[in-house]
């Protein structure tokens, strides 16, 4: 199991401490790698990219209106978080949702 999210997202530091197993990948150092974000975005849609962020705010509309993926690939903090990867299925955010999935 992989995490990707940031370091200093409380989101992510609680995903992780309930998933003391899974690898975690700072998306702001590491980035995603390009056929993990493509495979991301194919099953989950538009529900990646995360526009309400402060760092969607600081985009210009012309900025915005690229595609999603070279959004991602530039900007990784634009990533709804924690992404996490567990044998080839897609879970994002931390709702109870993701968290009755991953914890039984």
């Amino acid at each position: 199991m992989i995490l990707y999210g940031l370091k200093t997202c409380d989101t992510c530091r609680k995903a992780l401490k309930s998933l003391p197993d899974a690898q975690f990948v700072d998306v702001r150092a590491e980035g995603v790698p390009d056929d993990v974000l493509k495979s991301a975005y194919e099953s989950l849609g538009d529900a990646l990219l995360n526009t309400r962020s402060t760092t969607w705010r600081g985009l210009d509309e012309a900025t915005r209106a690229r595609p999603p993926l070279d959004l991602l690939v530039e900007h990784p903090t634009l990533m709804k978080r924690p992404l996490i990867v567990e044998g080839g299925h897609f879970h994002l955010g931390w709702d109870k949702g993701v968290q009755a999935q991953l914890l039984g």
